[in-house]
């Protein structure tokens, strides 16, 4: 005798309401993304074709007016090196990108390179796509 039972489990799943959410989390992300700059300050770079692969981990910045800003905190020219160095402590790769304005003197850049070669740091220079 086959007894049957009144209580039917369903299991369909409704996909509608999880989709919902999955749009409303990358319209989210999206708006969000584009709203975050990870250099910091806007300079006016020079053009150039050539590209690297290279990931830097720290930006450096001298703008028109000669401010200098290591990410976005504005530091003093001369304690350039003594921020790269503590930026760097304990870390094994020493990388870092120079965004320099085209109208900063041409001085300016080849000592900070100075600074960064003295201390092992690899840098190299932003430019816009020509």
């Amino acid at each position: 005798m086959a007894i049957k039972s009144s209580n039917k489990v369903s299991v369909e799943f409704n996909m509608a309401s999880l989709t919902d959410i999955v749009f409303l989390l990358l319209i989210f992300f999206i708006v969000l993304s584009t709203l975050i700059n990870p250099y910091g300050e806007k300079v006016d770079l020079p053009n150039s074709s050539s590209r690297t692969s290279d990931k830097p981990t720290v930006s450096v910045t001298i703008k028109e007016d000669l401010s200098y800003f290591i990410g976005s905190k504005k530091i003093n020219p001369e304690q350039v090196e003594t921020e790269l160095i503590s930026h760097f402590e304990g870390q094994e790769e020493k990388k870092a990108i120079l965004y320099v304005d085209e109208q900063v003197p041409t001085g300016f850049t080849i000592n900070l390179f100075a600074v960064a070669r003295k201390n092992g740091i690899q840098m190299v220079v932003a430019t816009e796509p020509s």
